[in-house]
């Protein structure tokens, strides 16, 4: 919330805070890096709640919704694991992962709804994900863009994800 305004989307709440509150700069002026960091996020979301939203016992329904989450986590992991060699020094999306950007404020909320989806539905099913374990790079972006004090700081309780994919799953 910012003033009078309530926004839950987080593209739209990047966009407005690169809007409103320009410093630090958020906006990526190498179009080519965004466009990457973009493309290898593209799809990850609905993926995300598709996976979430899977109610029932363990089905081919179930697995090719993990199996499509797993596809849109290897694309951000191949684009996260490129070495040295390409540029890559640091753990954020855009460039040579140096610089945190709207895309890393696109995306790390939508990591933090797997996390804490994962943990509250899928443990102990079929469809559980290691995100940490079988994708060494998304799990490195989480604990490096998670221990970020802008990103504690805006954090809300695990509670409060719950209860939203609890009701969307019903």
């Amino acid at each position: 919330r910012h003033e009078k305004e309530c926004y839950v989307e987080s593209d739209v709440i990047a966009e407005y805070l690169n809007f409103f509150f320009q410093q630090p700069e958020l906006a990526v002026k190498n179009k080519k890096a965004n466009k990457e960091a973009v493309e290898c996020t593209n799809g990850f979301f609905p993926a995300v709640a598709k996976y979430l939203k899977f109610v029932g016992p363990s089905s081919e329904e179930g697995m090719a919704r993990k199996n499509d989450l797993m596809e849109a986590l290897n694309r951000i992991e191949t684009h996260l694991s490129k070495g040295t060699d390409s540029g890559r020094t640091g753990p954020y999306l855009v460039g040579n992962g140096e610089t945190f950007t709207l895309s890393d404020c696109s995306l790390a909320p939508k990591l933090y709804h797997l996390s804490v989806g994962i943990k509250a539905f899928k443990t102990g099913t079929d469809e559980f994900i290691d995100i940490k374990n079988e994708f060494n790079g998304v799990g490195a972006y989480i604990d490096a863009v998670f221990s970020r004090e802008s990103f504690k700081e805006t954090l809300y309780p695990e509670e409060t994800v719950i209860w939203g994919w609890t009701k969307a799953r019903e």
